[in-house]
């Protein structure tokens, strides 16, 4: 830590967290705010759901605070609520901002606000403090909402704010809404040293591994495209997440349910010959994918943006648009030098471009900072 600075006071608010190590929700909140805990340059307090934090941070949500964003969490979320179109599609998201702007009224001590994504970020009062808003793809929904864009404008115009989306490919996109009056700066999540020092040993036949939570748009072509490659072969495909929406599961396919990070690193990881994405949901940077990266673990997933902008740079992995290009991206990877080569070239991409949390957390720190000097 400079001696010319004292530490910075950050209020970080998120809708999600993990209530224990085998909850897989908001589990990159987590790495986040451990590794911003870490820092000697920071005084950080929260406003997220109950969990196992750091015993050096502090808490701003209030026991009813937390009693209802984790009433929330088991409900599926401010996201499940909306696509219900149940009348809690209006009052959770109502309720999420009236609990925000009471937050940001009564947390004046903060130096930054730390808003992850662009709705925590809406009810933010004229106080004048910096911001700095983590963005990721599934934020672009909110702005085709009629007069997002205006609402989110009137707050970031009122104050010096950075606009870190954890994907380059959403930055053009952010910078002509916003642009003109905030800083748009691409700050990628980092991954967990675990899975940097992870050794494999891939088994025969060949294990795939598919960790989404299970919806339509996240499961994508999978079940469909799957069927020809996995039904009437040895190679298996094993399924994780949790089951969000009412989905019939095929026998060729193994599910599992929800995954702990323990257990993907211990038993599913090593063995696995790759990890396959066929997702059609709006994706910023999965951490699934980074993490296999980082595992060195070779993937083979849709034509999104977010999966091109990863692996075609990466040599991660190979991107297919049909069933034929998923069934021969399947076989190119479980060729045994081919494999060792996307294994190789993830892990160094990975390092090189994304580190570790604590990488992550400099770059936030280094915002936080400049936000407060300028």
């Amino acid at each position: 830590m400079d001696a010319n600075f004292p530490p910075m006071k950050v209020l970080m608010a998120s809708t999600s967290f993990p209530a224990d190590a085998a909850d897989w929700r908001g589990l990159f909140i987590r790495q986040m705010t451990f590794a911003l805990a870490r820092r000697r340059d920071l005084r950080l307090k929260t406003w997220c759901p109950p969990g196992q934090y750091p015993e050096n941070i502090e808490c701003a949500a209030s026991p009813e605070d937390e009693a209802w964003l984790s009433d929330m969490l088991k409900a599926g979320g401010i996201a499940h609520a909306v696509r219900t179109g149940s009348l809690n599609a209006v009052l959770r998201p109502l309720q999420l901002l009236i609990r925000l702007h009471a937050l940001y009224r009564r947390e004046k001590e903060a130096d930054v606000v730390h808003a992850n994504w662009l709705q925590v970020a809406l009810p933010i009062p004229k106080d004048q403090r910096p911001l700095l808003v983590t963005v990721l793809g599934t934020d672009f929904r909110l702005l085709r909402l009629p007069g997002m864009r205006r609402l989110l404008r009137r707050v970031f115009s009122a104050r010096r704010t950075v606009i870190c989306p954890n994907a380059e490919w959403m930055v053009p996109d952010l910078r002509a809404a916003f642009g003109d009056i905030a800083e748009i700066h691409c700050v990628p999540f980092g991954i967990d040293e675990a899975y940097y020092s992870l050794v494999r040993r891939p088994e025969k036949p060949e294990q795939w591994l598919c960790i989404s939570r299970i919806t339509t748009g996240k499961i994508g072509d999978l079940l469909v495209w799957g069927e020809r490659y996995f039904k009437r072969n040895q190679r298996r495909l094993h399924l994780f997440g949790p089951m969000q929406e009412s989905i019939h599961l095929p026998e060729w396919l193994s599910y599992h349910g929800p995954v702990s990070q323990s257990d993907l690193l211990a038993k599913w990881f090593p063995s696995a010959t790759g990890l396959v994405s066929l997702s059609r949901h709006p994706e910023g940077r999965p951490q699934v994918m980074l993490e296999a990266m980082a595992a060195g673990l070779p993937i083979v997933a849709s034509a999104l943006p977010a999966h091109c902008s990863l692996l075609e740079p990466s040599g991660a992995g190979i991107v297919c648009k049909s069933q034929d290009e998923f069934g021969l991206a399947l076989e190119e990877i479980e060729q045994p030098e081919s494999g060792v080569r996307f294994s190789a070239a993830g892990r160094a991409f990975a390092m090189q471009n994304f580190g570790t949390w604590d990488t992550c957390a400099a770059r936030y720190a280094a915002i936080y900072r400049r936000l407060l000097t300028v």
